[in-house]
């Protein structure tokens, strides 16, 4: 069997900042990480083939898109367990917003032929759009379950998943091949691989692949290809400091009604 796990790099956002001139992130200097929903994502991936690898083979084949330093997360990613890896990288594919980047994820998942699983983080931490995922299994023409929290079972070529709802969860079970998307739960602690694992991993195969190795229309590839566009980057303002009344209650709305009168709230 083949499992396709699709991850991103992504900016440490607790280390992100805006320039409040240009609107921009400030990047420089800021550490990028393995976007945490696709490490649960791969880590899912990696326990359902120890499960069943005694009766049926399976190779995990890990895809990115970025630029040339988002091998970094490859490469963690194959300390971690994954058989293959590849990275999308070109000029072309920049500026990509999520259709985009949606359409050349899936270009590259037909490109490997055959896929029976492809595995997503819910979202990535830099832009929790959450919508990569589902375009991914829509232009592939596959069924696909959101917000997974865990694997159930796998028999007679079908998976049963939990998915979380709004109210509690839901136990579906689908046919293959399928996308899934991965919500990390709260228990959930990030394995770091081993020094010889990574040592490992520098020998396992990586691929690059521009937009030439894709083929097919250019033009739908990166910013040209992107319906939509960020225009503007910034913070939110910043909260003034709120103010604590320890009299009792009805001292304390007398004080908080004559503060919201004094400041011609009421």
């Amino acid at each position: 069997m083949e499992f396709v796990v699709l991850v991103k790099q992504v900016p440490d956002t607790t280390e992100v900042k805006v320039d409040p001139k240009t609107g921009t992130l400030i990047r420089d200097g800021v550490p990028s990480i393995l976007n945490p929903f696709d490490q649960f994502a791969l880590e899912e991936a990696l326990r359902l083939r120890e499960k069943i690898k005694d009766r049926i083979p399976v190779n995990v084949t890990v895809i990115s898109m970025g630029p040339p330093q988002a091998k970094t997360a490859i490469m963690k990613c194959l300390a971690l367990g994954a058989d293959k890896g590849i990275l999308l990288s070109d000029r072309t594919f920049a500026g990509a917003d999520t259709w985009a980047t949606s359409l050349t994820l899936a270009e590259a998942v037909k490109k490997l032929g055959k896929f029976d699983i492809v595995f997503c983080g819910q979202q990535a931490i830099d832009g929790d759009t959450a919508q990569v995922g589902p375009e991914v299994a829509q232009l592939l023409g596959i069924p696909q379950v959101t917000y997974v929290d865990s694997i159930l079972g796998f028999e007679n070529n079908k998976i049963t998943v939990r998915s979380l709802t709004d109210d509690g969860y839901r136990v579906v079970e689908v046919k293959l091949p399928m996308l899934l998307t991965c919500s990390t739960p709260s228990s959930f602690e990030p394995s770091n691989p081993s020094m010889a694992a990574i040592l490992k991993a520098n020998k396992k195969p990586f691929e690059i692949w521009t937009a030439e190795t894709l083929g097919g229309d250019k033009s739908k590839f990166g910013l040209s290809g992107s319906p939509t566009q960020v225009s503007r980057v910034y913070s939110p303002p910043v909260r003034g400091k709120g103010v604590v009344y320890k009299e009792n209650i009805e001292e304390g709305i007398k004080k908080v009604v004559e503060a919201l009168m004094d400041k011609k709230v009421i």
